[in-house]
C-alpha cells in the first residue's frame, strides 16, 4: 500500500483560472517590491553593524538565561549563540553575543560594555569577554554587496543551466518563477519587519535550488511528453505533464514543510527567521512551479517544429551535455 497525495491519474485544468493567477503573481511582486523600497528592510546585525563579544566560561552556556539577563536592559537587537569546537577542552563553554549599535552611533559604548558583563556575571559568575570585536557600516554595506552578488549569481548560472538543457523559454520561465518567489518572500519580510540577516539570504538561496529542483521535474516531464504528443496542443501537454508529477511535487513539499515546521515551532529564536523563510519559500516555490512559470513558457510557445537534433536524445542542441 503507497501513500499518495493526489490520485495517480488527476485531470486537473492548471490553466482554467491562467489570468487570475498570472495576474495574482504580477500584484504580489509589484505589492513586494513597493513595500521594500517604501518601508525597508530590518536589517540585523549583520548587515546593520554593531558589537561582537566572545564570551568564555567553565560553566555551560544557557542561551536562556544570557537572554533574560541582557533583556532587561533594553539594548535592542540581540544575538547570542553558543560556540562548538571539538578544540575546546572539557570545561570551555564558549559563546558569541552580538549586540546592534544605537541610532547614531557605530558601536556599543564602554559603558554599556561593563553594564552588559556585569548583567552575564550575575547568571555566571566565571564568565569573562575573551573578545570585543566592533563591525562598522563600512563592512556591514560590504556585506550587502555580497549577499546580492550571491543571489544574482545563483540566478544566473540557474538561467544558463536551463537554458542549455531544454529551451531558452523554459529558462526563461524558471527565472521567473525564482525571481518571483525571491522578490515576495523579501516583501514579506518588509511588511512585518522581520530581521533580515545572513541566514535569510541563505535562506533564499535555499529556496532557489529548491523551486528550480521542482520547476525542471516539471519541464523534464514536459519535454518528453512534447516529443509523445507531437500534435496535442501545447496547453494540454503542460496539464498532462503537471498532472503526471502533481504527487511527486505534493510528496516532496509535505515532507520537507513537516521538518520545517517542526524547526519553526521547537526551534527558538535563533533558528525561527531561517525557518519561516524556507517554509514561506517553499510554499510559494511550489505555487510558482505549477502556476508561474509554466504560464511564461506557454504564452512564449515552444517550437514544436522537426527541427534537427543531434542524437537521439530529447530536447534542444544542448541537450547531450551531461550535467
Amino acid at each position: 500500500m503507497r501513500l499518495r497525495l493526489a490520485p495517480q491519474d488527476t485531470k486537473i485544468d492548471f490553466f482554467r483560472y491562467q489570468a487570475a493567477t498570472l495576474g495574482t503573481s504580477v500584484l504580489l511582486v509589484i505589492a513586494s517590491l513597493v513595500i521594500w523600497f517604501v518601508m525597508g528592510l530590518n536589517f540585523g546585525i549583520d548587515f546593520r553593524g554593531g558589537t561582537s563579544i566572545r564570551t568564555e566560561s567553565t560553566l555551560a552556556v544557557d542561551v536562556g538565561s544570557y537572554r533574560s539577563a541582557l533583556a532587561a536592559l533594553d539594548l535592542g537587537d540581540v544575538a547570542i549563540n553558543e560556540v562548538f569546537d571539538p578544540t575546546f577542552a572539557a570545561d570551555q563553554h564558549v559563546a558569541m553575543i552580538r549586540i546592534a549599535p544605537l541610532a547614531g552611533s557605530e558601536a556599543v559604548s564602554a559603558g554599556t560594555l561593563a553594564t552588559v558583563e556585569a548583567a552575564l556575571q550575575a547568571v555566571d559568575p566565571a564568565l569573562t569577554f575573551a573578545s570585543v570585536e566592533s563591525v562598522g557600516p563600512k563592512v556591514s554595506g560590504e556585506l550587502i554587496r555580497t549577499a546580492i552578488l550571491a543571489m544574482v549569481a545563483a540566478t544566473g548560472a540557474i538561467l544558463v543551466y536551463i537554458w542549455l538543457r531544454f529551451e531558452w523559454q523554459f529558462a526563461v520561465g524558471a527565472v521567473a518563477a525564482l525571481v518571483h518567489d525571491v522578490i515576495i518572500t523579501i516583501g514579506v519580510f518588509a511588511l512585518f519587519r522581520l530581521k533580515f540577516d545572513l541566514p535569510i539570504v541563505a535562506a533564499l538561496l535555499t529556496i532557489l535550488g529548491y523551486s528550480i529542483n521542482d520547476t525542471v521535474v516539471v519541464f523534464d516531464r514536459l519535454r518528453e511528453n512534447l516529443i509523445k504528443y507531437k500534435v496535442m496542443p501545447l496547453r494540454d501537454v503542460m496539464n498532462l505533464s503537471v498532472n503526471e508529477t502533481l504527487s511527486r511535487t505534493l510528496m516532496t513539499s509535505t515532507t520537507t514543510l513537516i521538518a520545517l515546521i517542526a524547526m519553526l515551532v521547537f526551534g527558538g529564536d535563533v533558528i525561527r527567521g531561517f525557518a519561516f523563510a524556507i517554509t514561506f519559500g517553499i510554499v510559494i516555490g511550489t505555487y510558482s512551479s505549477v502556476f508561474v512559470a509554466k504560464n511564461i513558457v506557454l504564452y512564449m510557445g515552444l517550437p514544436r517544429g522537426d527541427k534537427p537534433k543531434p542524437g537521439k536524445g530529447p530536447g534542444n542542441e544542448f541537450a547531450n551535455i551531461d550535467a
